[in-house]
């Protein structure tokens, strides 16, 4: 098998592209503590703050996202590509890349382009419905792509999962319940709700489910609700029970381990984190958009390893009259957690790496190296 010594990683944009790219830089540099590993991100992205954060090493190139429509922006889409495209193969040259993996958003059109220019291997890792742009056009020079779930459509590639940081993939729930508990300051023995609308909250959720309060103490379960970055305001209404409020966690695995249900959105990265950790969830998808998040929630639920509620439906009273009898039914919790488990995979990170490995290996074969 040919050696890895210079992998580029190109995701941005959000944390649903640069989650699993970091998870698999882990991947590999666990496997090779010498492996080069280079991350391309822009300015402007989410990836700015987060990754040099993490320890990994960033180069900013300017990409720019395709005008959806007719008109000045689209006239200067050609130059600005060239531009985007010099930048990245400098990148290349610099770090002496032996392959390109792109996890999509603006970023990974310039890498995927300026790898194939270089004749570069790429391997582009898919696991948004529909797919983005980016990874779309990646996915046409490169037979090496990698699926995070079997349900999608949009482009064909190999099944892998997705790569998931190393405290949620190796993650033992029931071994970690008492020790996550208490993390948070939570009650050892109750059934607890874990709910979170993302980073920076769903206000929806959040009303619907403070709302409930009372309900959820009356029945003896207790809450551990992480209200987001811009709604830490909300608060719940007397009700006597435990009710922990935190703006965010970095704590995730833990806060896995302390939940017997969730509430929340459907991202990809959350489905795939719930569904590996067996934890059975009620998905409420962004009401906005081209409803991605709800083609991403269905089938776990349709697997049995949760319930689907639209935005627009999510009230108290459906918390009270869904979310608490289920949450205080052990044995159908079981049987939801059993069928998330068997949806989900673990394996995402190693899994990928094998395709980046034929990648190369293939690309050396044919004289395909930089």
């Amino acid at each position: 098998m040919t050696p890895l010594r210079s992998v580029v990683l190109a995701g941005g944009g959000t944390g649903g592209h640069i989650e699993p790219a970091l998870a698999f830089a882990e991947c590999l540099r666990r496997h090779d503590p010498d492996i080069r590993i280079t991350c391309l991100g822009t300015p402007k992205g989410l990836e700015a703050e987060i990754i040099p954060a993490r320890g990994w090493h960033l180069e900013l190139v300017p990409a720019y996202p395709l005008p959806r429509r007719p008109g000045a922006e689209l006239l200067r889409t050609p130059g600005r590509m060239a531009r985007a495209m010099r930048a990245t193969r400098s990148v290349l040259d610099r770090v002496e890349a032996d392959a390109v993996v792109g996890f999509g958003g603006y970023v990974a059109v310039p890498a995927y382009l300026a790898a194939w220019r270089r004749r570069t291997p790429i391997v582009v890792h898919e696991k948004d419905m529909p797919p983005g742009f980016g990874n779309r056009l990646g996915a046409r020079l490169t037979p090496y792509v990698g699926l995070g779930f079997p349900h999608q459509n949009g482009v064909s590639g190999r099944l892998v999962g997705v790569p998931l940081r190393r405290a949620i993939a190796t993650l033992d729930r029931p071994a970690r319940r008492a020790e996550a508990r208490a993390f948070f300051g939570l009650d050892r023995d109750r059934r607890t709700l874990l709910v979170t609308g993302g980073s920076q909250g769903a206000r929806s959720i959040n009303l619907a489910v403070t709302g409930a309060a009372a309900a959820l103490a009356a029945a003896g379960t207790q809450v551990l609700h992480l209200t987001g970055a811009r709604n830490a305001e909300v608060r719940p209404m007397p009700g006597g029970g435990p009710y922990v409020t935190l703006p965010f966690t970095d704590r995730m695995d833990l806060a896995y381990a302390a939940a017997d249900l969730m509430v929340g959105r459907g991202g990809a990265m959350t489905c795939a984190e719930l569904a590996a950790v067996g934890l059975p969830a009620v998905y409420v998808p962004y009401p906005h958009g081209n409803g991605e998040q709800r083609r991403n929630a269905l089938p776990v639920v349709e697997a049995g390893g949760g319930l689907l509620v639209e935005d627009a439906a999510l009230t108290p009273a459906w918390i009270e009259g869904t979310v608490v009898p289920l949450l205080t039914d052990a044995s159908r919790l079981d049987t939801m957690s059993d069928a998330a488990a068997r949806y989900g995979r673990r394996d995402g990170d190693e899994m990928l790496r094998e395709l980046l490995l034929e990648a190369v290996s293939a690309g050396t074969t044919t004289g395909v190296r930089r």
